[in-house]
């Protein structure tokens, strides 16, 4: 087990781009691995119960390694992300902002070495400021690998064999520079030509992987509803025999009854919150019809006008006929025929058009999620600063500033 431990430690530290080595410590790794399961929105307790030790649990993490290939597509993206880039790529993503399935309803499941209850405002205030230094020292070293890249682009324009490029690469270019290089680059496809030769051998192999898990499950099935046969055997020694053809059927009713109990209970207890939230909401809206009667009524309805035409702004958005976003790493191929577009984005080198897009139409978007980030941001904080108010009025002797 403590080798399938240290497996999944170092494909998992190749999913999240970070380094890792064989002397690291094992209950590091541990730890490592179960966060790194918990935010991907693996909700199989019995693995985050596994000691730090590595000594148990070789049966938990087969489940947590088939878990990972089905849902994340594991293997897929190691490929992706050890694929020998020859061309100039960057990362381009305009798909929505909503969190993806598998990392809902995750919140319930945290590991055992999670946060502390209390934390230190002044700790948060500390690593705020710290990530903003680093986010700002990124965004500048980008800035400037963008300025080279164009230095090289440019320069390069017109030397290229394909006409639709039109110019060199770093990697080209680095090639014409210093040809002995070639040896490298050559043995880097040689390894990833293996790996891909590798990959579609597992696919052949893939249906008899997933057979062999589903007998794995069963037999883990089987071994629970013996354990529960034999814990409520030992309660109640007059357990009835006519359901010995399937021990799994009376444990199985009993959940559906509990399940369905529950549905009712929290049904009802909808009903009375949904009747209380509209009673005290119909008290509240006349609070504010009195309220609004007085002087500053202009003033709170230029605000209530701003925050429907924001909402009109999202609901036009939201109800906009979706286009097919763009995802994932694309070459960047430098036009300087378009002054408008002077720098393009194409997941292939083809002439059709649909493969490629502007980088102003990126900038376009990202400005767009730029103003409504702001937006909600402004609300929130107005939120917050009405929150604080409130909370402000019932303390007596206390005065709040403002940072």
């Amino acid at each position: 087990s403590l080798d399938f431990w240290r497996l999944l430690y170092a494909l998992l530290k190749q999913i999240h781009g970070g380094k890792w080595t064989e002397s690291d410590a094992v209950d590091n790794q541990i730890r490592f691995v179960k966060s790194a399961l918990w935010y991907h929105g693996y909700g199989r307790p019995e693995l985050y119960q596994l000691p730090s030790d590595g000594s148990a649990g070789s049966r938990e993490l087969l489940l947590a390694f088939s878990w990972l290939l089905h849902r994340l597509s594991l293997l897929e993206q190691l490929l992706a992300r050890n694929r020998v880039k020859t061309g100039d790529e960057t990362s381009v993503c305009m798909c929505e902002d909503d969190l993806p399935n598998s990392q809902k309803d995750t919140t319930e499941i945290a590991p055992e070495y999670g946060l502390e209850d209390r934390v230190d405002v002044r700790y948060l205030q500390w690593l705020n400021g710290r990530l903003r230094f680093q986010w700002r020292s990124l965004h500048a070293q980008h800035q400037e690998q963008c300025k080279l890249l164009h230095k090289i682009h440019l320069f390069t324009s017109g030397s290229h064999m394909d006409q639709i490029l039109g110019h060199f690469s770093v990697t080209e270019t680095d090639l014409v520079r210093q040809p002995e290089n070639y040896k490298q680059l050559l043995q880097l496809l040689e390894s990833e030509t293996m790996q891909l030769e590798a990959f579609l051998e597992w696919k052949q192999l893939e249906p008899v992987y997933w057979q062999w898990m589903e007998a794995v499950l069963d037999n883990m099935a089987e071994e629970g509803n013996m354990s529960e046969s034999q814990d409520a055997h030992v309660e109640k020694s007059g357990l009835p025999k006519e359901n010995l053809c399937c021990p799994w059927a009376d444990s199985l009713t009993e959940q559906i009854g509990r399940l369905s109990r529950d549905l009712m209970t929290l049904r009802d207890q909808l009903h009375k919150l949904i009747t209380h939230r509209k009673a005290v909401w119909c008290e509240k809206v006349k609070t504010r019809e009195e309220e609004l009667q007085k002087e500053w009524f202009s003033v709170t309805a230029r605000k209530i006008q701003e925050s429907v035409e924001l909402r009109l702004l999202d609901l036009a958005y939201l109800c906009a006929p979706k286009k097919k976003k763009k995802h994932g790493s694309c070459r960047l191929v430098f036009r300087s025929k378009h002054p408008a577009s002077q720098m393009g984005f194409g997941r292939s080198v083809s002439k059709d058009p649909v493969s490629a897009v502007s980088a102003t139409d990126v900038i376009r978007e990202l400005q767009m999620r730029e103003a409504s980030l702001e937006r909600e941001l402004k609300q929130l904080q107005e939120e917050c600063r009405r929150r604080l108010d409130e909370i402000a009025e019932g303390l007596d002797g206390v005065i709040c500033i403002s940072p």
